[in-house]
């Protein structure tokens, strides 16, 4: 781990978002990344094990127009290459398997702490309502994180 964190005004060319099980936060803060980070960004998430597909983060990505592709969660050990300038981790799990991991590499890892909406209990629209809240929690951390302007999300 890096003693001097990335500076704000340059966008890392790596970035890993891990969480517990890469099927809500992780996948979340990669589409998401995705979109507000410059294409010449690598992103990617992981999980510290695999989950099933949750639909309910397709309906909140789909509330801000994107789609989560086809795919399955994957862990950290499904990556091809374990070297990310910055890694984020979602999870208290996800955190400690991020220090194991970055060990020996100069990756900078940092912790923003997210509730797992997973565990919210109530009507649909209570469970959906989480879902929003966690993911724009993640978009305003993204774009203060990086410097970003906030109009680069929603209706453009």
């Amino acid at each position: 781990m890096t003693s001097n964190p990335l500076p704000l005004s340059a966008p890392p060319r790596s970035v890993l978002f891990v969480c517990g099980m890469n099927v809500v936060r992780s996948p979340v803060a990669e589409r998401l990344a995705r979109h507000l980070l410059p294409p010449s960004t690598f992103i990617a998430s992981a999980g510290v094990q695999v989950g099933e597909p949750d639909p309910f983060v397709d309906v909140v990505l789909a509330e801000e127009g994107f789609e989560l592709e086809e795919r399955k969660g994957r862990t950290l050990d499904d990556l091809e290459d374990d070297y990310f300038d910055l890694i984020v981790t979602l999870s208290p799990e996800a955190h400690h398997a991020a220090l194991d991991l970055t060990r020996t590499l100069a990756s900078e890892v940092e912790y923003w702490p997210t509730v797992d909406p997973t565990a919210t209990q109530g009507s649909r629209e209570q469970v959906i309502s989480a879902y929003r809240d966690m993911r724009d929690r993640l978009k305003a951390r993204i774009l203060e994180r990086f410097g970003l302007e906030t109009n680069r999300m929603g209706n453009e």
